[in-house]
């Protein structure tokens, strides 16, 4: 804490990064006097990020000094859970006695496996998210958790080709003539990419989107390509007959590097265009078009990141995008090939060297998607009895809300959760501890969007009597005598941990580099293109080419006819555009003028039958549950299509209830991120406007 105790007297800047789940990882600076933060801004001079912040992140310090901020530990007073429940303060001892004593008993009674860690990423810092508390709760033998709301899906369809899902560097997009956007809203959600993307249109790059919706990124590329959801490997199998029908295959890139294009070619020469067409909703000169475009503008690349893989077969449907530039060698040239997430290439070199828990007894393990489920399981055994929440809402960000909300509030679950504000899953704990903010703490950033590490110094004392989560499990630690390893470092001391690698790409990057400069970029090589330079990580070394086949998910449009009589619109439901980011902010009140009340998107076409009018209260339902809020009647939505923002807090929507009392908490192929794509409603007015 040297900065912030430095910064108790007289005017500094300390250099720092943005903790949310977002590719782009902003570096700031924030300005101190007298112990106060006064100022947050982009730093100027990060080659990637270059000075700006999103609107969220412009107003953090908004967060930091909120009235209504948690800054006391609060115990709930004996009364319903949920709702408006009632706490009162108590001192930081009696919460951490309190809940090791209650951890104490579970374990006593029931084993280790009765307690279950739930977190993700309210912050992605390398320290805050996970190190001390993976420690601690391997040290108890909890039940552990796969952490595989998002992400996993898309690793893994990667991983299936690659091996090591490493993808571009996406400041290589630069070099690209053709550039597919697919499944990403750039502008909104990656907006510091778009100044690269910009650069190589203004060389001549051709840039597509491929999205079901017209999103804001739709509305300012060249062509739109808007597939019917979740056929995205239809199309990709009809881009394959294509390249395959019209000789624009690199059979000696495929001979060189890749197994089994054989077998992916033949499936793509099965392919019958028209069908193609019906199953996709684009039609064949487009998709004629867009094959052709991808094969021969090269270097050619595919952007995705996240948006297509919550669905049932959202792996396959990364896979076949890995397996496209593939076929046409768009992997000989820097800037073609795929651009995903970064995170891997950090993976490589950041690893917490205090080994997690082994032996002939390994805890169980739960899909962080069936949390609902799991609370409300009766034949569960051991029942989970202890439910420790950070850097997580899960009462608003899961899928299946209801019984969530349900399991929450069981008489005999001791819930603690660590937090900054009074949350959904806040209002249901027995203990509700007061989280630091990325300005109060220090940790060690990496980024999913491009190839920088950061280092966030604390610039400010915390605030009230918040803790970092770190500290909080280093005093559970302690009072429940745990003595296994790691359990007692600080801090900086595990960030020295992360950094002490022999990894090239790390050399000469340890914390005093970071300190001095505040970022460093990882030393990949400039215009490193996996395949070619031996980075693929299968056991031959060749990129791992097959069978493809495109399958829709049960519960689609295309699924199970029976369920898409009842409910006959797909539902995707979005990130918000201006002040939320998942469930962050989603409960401040100064965030919700900018960004308005959700809505949800309906066609013309599909309004028009069902007597609905734009700004009519409508009614969205399935088995799970239903959602009343506002239409919207647009055509940036197609026909048999509904869309709704998520992360809105029940203490803000007209119902008390937001989009994932709908969604779909099916777990994609092995264990894959949850399917909220793969859900299907109906909708039905409720009242006019007025």
């Amino acid at each position: 804490m040297a900065d912030a105790a430095a910064a108790q007297t007289g005017t500094t800047i300390v250099r720092g990064a943005c903790h949310h789940d977002c590719p782009d990882t902003c570096a700031w600076e924030v300005t101190v006097e007298g112990g106060r933060a006064v100022r947050l801004r982009g730093a100027v001079d990060h080659p990637f990020t270059a000075g700006e912040l999103c609107p969220k992140v412009n107003r953090y310090l908004d967060r930091v000094y909120h009235p209504d901020r948690i800054l006391r530990p609060l115990r709930r007073v004996p009364g319903p859970r949920g709702g408006e429940p009632r706490f009162e303060p108590v001192s930081w001892d009696d919460a951490i006695a309190e809940v090791a004593a209650r951890l104490t008993a579970a374990i006593d009674r029931h084993g280790p496996e009765t307690v279950l860690p739930y977190s993700f990423a309210g912050t992605q810092g390398l320290i805050q998210m996970g190190v001390m508390s993976q420690r601690f709760f391997d040290a108890l033998g909890a039940t552990r958790v796969h952490r595989h709301l998002c992400g996993v899906t898309a690793w893994l369809g990667a991983a299936d080709v690659h091996g090591l899902p490493l993808g571009m560097d996406p400041e290589d997009l630069r070099h690209s003539r053709t550039i597919l956007l697919w499944g990403t809203n750039t502008l909104v959600t990656n907006r510091h990419l778009w100044p690269t993307i910009e650069a190589a249109r203004a060389d001549g790059a051709v840039v597509v989107v491929v999205d079901p919706v017209r999103t804001t990124t739709a509305e300012r590329v060249d062509h739109h390509v808007q597939l019917r959801p979740g056929t995205d490997v239809a199309l990709v199998l009809g881009m394959l007959h294509v390249i395959d029908r019209d000789g624009l295959v690199d059979r000696a890139f495929l001979d060189d590097h890749t197994t089994g294009s054989d077998e992916l070619l033949a499936d793509a020469r099965r392919v019958d265009l028209d069908a193609t067409a019906a199953t996709t909703g684009i039609d064949v000169a487009t998709i004629e078009w867009l094959a052709t475009t991808f094969a021969t503008r090269q270097p050619a690349a595919v952007r995705v990141l996240v948006g297509l893989e919550h669905r049932q077969h959202g792996q396959e449907a990364h896979r076949a995008l890995a397996m496209l530039p593939a076929v046409t060698g768009a992997w000989r040239e820097r800037g073609g090939g795929l651009c995903r997430s970064t995170q891997q290439y950090f993976d490589q070199v950041l690893v917490d060297p205090v080994p997690r828990r082994t032996g002939t007894v390994r805890p169980r393990v739960v899909n962080m998607a069936a949390l609902g489920e799991v609370l409300t399981d009766p034949d569960l055994d051991p029942p989970i009895t202890v439910l420790i929440v950070h850097n997580c809402n899960p009462a608003t960000i899961t899928p299946d809300q209801n019984p969530v909300l349900a399991g929450l509030a069981r008489d005999d679950l001791f819930t603690v959760v660590m937090e900054q504000a009074m949350t959904d899953t806040a209002r249901h704990a027995d203990l509700v501890l007061p989280a630091t903010t990325q300005v109060e703490h220090l940790d060690l950033m990496n980024a999913w969007g491009h190839m920088y590490l950061s280092l966030n110094r604390p610039a400010i004392a915390p605030v009230g009597e918040a803790l970092p989560n770190t500290e909080v499990f280093r005093r559970l630690a302690v009072a429940m005598g745990l003595d296994a390893p790691g359990l007692a470092d600080d801090d900086e001391t595990m960030v020295r941990q992360l950094l002490d690698s022999d990894h090239p790409w790390l050399d000469g990057i340890d914390l005093e580099r970071l300190e001095a400069e505040g970022w460093v970029r990882l030393n990949v090589p400039d215009g490193f293109i996996p395949p070619m330079d031996g980075a693929t990580a299968t056991a031959d070394g060749r990129l791992a080419l097959g069978p493809l086949e495109y399958r829709p998910g049960d519960e689609t449009p295309d699924g199970d006819a029976r369920l898409v009589a009842r409910y006959p619109l797909g539902l995707l439901t979005r990130k918000q555009h201006v002040r939320f980011l998942n469930s962050h902010y989603g409960g401040f009140a100064d965030h919700l003028p900018a960004e308005g009340e959700p809505r949800l998107d309906v066609h013309p076409d599909d309004a028009d039958p069902r007597g609905i009018a734009d700004g009519d209260r409508v009614r969205v339902f399935n088995d799970r549950g239903s959602v009343e809020l506002r239409a919207a009647v647009v055509d940036r939505v197609q026909p048999g299509l509904v869309t709704m923002p998520f992360g809105w807090w029940s203490t803000t929507t007209s119902d008390g209830r937001g989009a994932n009392v709908l969604t779909n908490p099916r777990p994609g192929r092995n264990i894959g991120s949850a399917a909220f794509h793969d859900t299907l409603v109906q909708v039905e007015p409720v009242g006019p406007s007025s």
